[in-house]
């Protein structure tokens, strides 16, 4: 990419889609394209065609998707399914069209069998059962992959896929029960601080082990693989460090600083037992994230505060 590029992201508003529009400004490119959803609704296929006719932009970040946490994925089964196929179906399609120079597909590590061998290889994927609560967005996300490896192979187009481990930080959604895990006790472990109650009350178990990597760090490995990476198959990006939820939990508290107690509802589903991604692949290209998960949380709590006191 030159800084003059023309470059269109994909769900700008969105967590990671604003994080790298925050990296390319940062890094000196300078003709960036976007559109917010009411501007353009990427589930319609003639308004996407449209835009990439008009627009013909060079390169692409498809960042855009329907996202949430275990209780949303479950609940909104057929949505996630479906907003997800069109989003990046049309996405992918106009830009083979249009003859983008390079597109950039963020997945999921949740497209990975529930019961993987840990760290989890990039060939693992479609090995076993996918975990039941996420199933409907893990199949997207899949199609999504293996779209962007199809028209590679019969058009000969430069799209390649990147799989982020958990992502949080500036942008995050603060839904208590659409939201994942990390924004979701941030605003918990703060609403009790600021009530004053005695007892914070945590989803599952607490036993489940989770990778997390900040959001900003995943703008960075997308804008180095964007200008590095042009294989075939898709690529872990994570830090190869994990921690249980009760130990995140414990980790929120001491940043929010709540100091009341924290309690299990084991009631509640847990999810994947342990996700953790083999980023080894990334690493040997001499990538690897800034952040550590103490200093993330500092500042995901930081962006938290600020977005509630301009609501």
């Amino acid at each position: 990419m030159e800084k003059s590029s023309k470059i269109y992201v994909a769900g700008h508003h969105g967590m990671v889609g604003s994080a790298i529009v925050r990296k390319l400004q940062k890094e000196g490119f300078t003709n960036i394209v976007s559109r917010t959803s009411a501007e353009l609704d990427l589930r319609k296929q003639q308004s996407v065609a449209d835009f990439f006719a008009t627009e013909k932009p060079e390169y692409v970040f498809l960042a855009a998707a329907k996202v949430g946490g275990i209780l949303a994925n479950n609940n909104f089964r057929a949505d996630f399914l479906y907003d997800n196929l069109l989003i990046e179906s049309n996405i992918i399609h106009s830009a083979y069209v249009s003859e983008v120079k390079k597109l950039l597909f963020l997945g999921s590590s949740c497209i990975y069998p529930k019961l993987a061998p840990q760290p989890m290889k990039e060939d693992y994927l479609l090995t076993g059962l996918l975990e039941p609560t996420n199933e409907p967005y893990a199949v997207a996300k899949i199609a999504g992959i293996k779209l962007s490896e199809a028209y590679r192979d019969q058009y000969g187009c430069n799209f390649i896929s990147v799989m982020p481990t958990n992502l949080y930080g500036q942008g995050d959604n603060y839904h208590l029960q659409n939201s994942h895990v990390v924004p979701a006790l941030l605003r918990k472990f703060h609403e009790a601080k600021v009530s004053r109650a005695e007892v914070v009350e945590i989803w599952g178990t607490g036993a489940p082990f989770r990778e997390f990597m900040y959001v900003d760090d995943m703008a960075d490995a997308s804008f180095f693989l964007m200008m590095h990476y042009n294989e075939r198959l898709f690529i872990n990006v994570g830090t190869g460090q994990e921690v249980t939820i009760s130990e995140l939990a414990s980790i929120v508290k001491d940043v929010t600083g709540f100091d009341g107690k924290i309690i299990f509802d084991t009631g509640k589903p847990d999810g994947t037992p342990r996700k953790l991604m083999d980023s080894s692949r990334l690493h040997a290209m001499g990538w690897k994230h800034k952040t550590s998960l103490q200093e993330g949380l500092k500042l995901a709590y930081k962006h938290f505060l600020a977005e509630i006191k301009q609501d």
